[in-house]
């Protein structure tokens, strides 16, 4: 494994299959991952975010503002504000990390990329009627196709 950085942004390599491990996460690579998401599904009217230097930044209002976009801000030191983001950190918590066992990175990748298909595609949710996710998002509660 080696350590990297690039464009302001460290992360590891692991040399047999090439996954990255990013110890950072930039303003510039949240409005590039925000980009790649909205030509898919559109752009939000509002984005709900924390404090974090990665939201607090020049390049994210600019962004939200010439699409747009209201930056919904938590106030520091209140996890309440995020409710919805906190859950979802708790469930995982039980229901992935600490019941796998993870034996590779690719292991531990596919084990968690499994339960979000589950969390998105089949989990009820009760804030929603007790229907998961993808009801709202494709006509006729389509599941996405396989990876």
């Amino acid at each position: 494994m080696r350590t990297k950085t690039q464009a302001g942004l460290t992360y590891d390599r692991q040399e047999n299959g090439g996954h990255v491990t990013r110890f950072s996460y930039r303003a510039d690579d949240v409005v590039t991952t925000l980009e790649k998401v909205c030509a898919q599904v559109g752009y939000p009217r509002t984005i709900r975010v924390d404090q974090g230097s990665e939201f607090v930044s020049r390049d994210l209002d600019l962004w939200a503002y010439a699409k747009g976009v209201t930056l919904d801000f938590s106030r520091p030191g209140k996890p309440t504000d995020n409710a919805f983001i906190e859950a979802f950190n708790g469930r995982f918590r039980s229901e992935c990390l600490t019941t796998h066992w993870f034996l590779t990175l690719a292991d531990a990748a596919e084990k968690m990329e499994a339960l979000l298909r589950y969390y998105d595609e089949d989990r009820p949710h009760g804030a929603i009627g007790h229907k998961p996710p993808i009801t709202l998002q494709n006509s006729g509660g389509a599941p996405s196709p396989p990876p």
